[in-house]
């Protein structure tokens, strides 16, 4: 028999939001279960029951934006830790790069609730993405993402002569972190000193282990692109809007 489960987590499920957005719409009386509003918070259903939402919710939804920042070196992706500033800092009017296309005007009202999709290292920089949106987070982050992301990765060989064919190989499959094994990547050599890598996961500073395990040593990391969105001419400690045509 089908177990019931919580209608914000079903939410998620469907894709209509992220399960934070759920509970507000659900205490706000947005939701509806086989056309009955439910507005308690922990209601559980089954996933054969329809959920539908109403237009304030949507409308809601459209307001909130995603913005993607060119990281400099020395900020921290999510909140602020050991006196380094978060990359939120960043998205300011003034600092908003001066190409972007996008309609929307910036009011700090969009600060609320910017939240990182993913993380990158404070020691590296790129493109990162900060979203008031569940279902961009649950889509680039999410248990089941398979969005790829590419890093240019300058790089220096700790032992005599070159990297051995064999070990590029295993960069590309055959790794283990953490006792579990790596899901394949790409790497590749872009010149001398620098590889591209593809990924489709980001464990905590993965590409800096997987090269030390192969004796690299990391001396540069950007991260150029996140699915389809390329970081592009975007200058460095500049952002813009997610354009409404881009989709990861």
């Amino acid at each position: 028999m089908t177990e019931p489960l919580r209608l914000s987590k079903r939410m998620s499920e469907l894709g209509l939001c992220s399960r934070r957005e759920a509970d507000e719409w659900i205490a706000r009386g947005w939701v509806r279960v086989d056309g009955k509003v439910v507005s308690e918070l922990g209601t559980k259903i089954l996933p054969t029951q329809r959920v539908t939402v109403e237009r304030q919710a949507a409308a809601e939804q459209s307001k909130r934006v995603t913005i993607l920042i060119n990281k400099p070196m020395g900020y921290v992706s999510g909140q602020a830790e050991d006196g380094y500033k978060p990359a939120v800092a960043l998205v300011k009017a003034e600092s908003r790069w001066k190409e972007d296309t996008s309609p929307t005007q910036f009011h700090p009202t969009q600060l609320r609730s910017l939240v990182p999709a993913g993380r990158l290292d404070i020691d590296s920089v790129g493109l990162l993405v900060l979203t008031q949106d569940g279902r961009i987070a649950k889509h680039l982050i999410g248990e089941t993402s398979s969005v790829d992301k590419e890093y240019l990765v300058r790089v220096q060989y700790m032992k005599p002569g070159k990297l051995p064919e064999a070990d590029l190989k295993r960069l590309n499959h055959g790794l283990m972190l953490d006792g579990k094994k790596l899901l394949p990547a790409q790497v590749k050599w872009q010149n001398e000193d620098q590889l591209s890598f593809v990924l489709r996961e980001g464990k905590k500073r993965q590409i800096r282990r997987m090269c030390d395990i192969v004796g690299l040593k990391v001396v540069g990391l950007k991260r150029v692109r996140i699915g389809r969105v390329k970081l592009g001419d975007l200058p460095v400690g500049e952002w813009r809007y997610l354009a409404e045509d881009e989709q990861f």
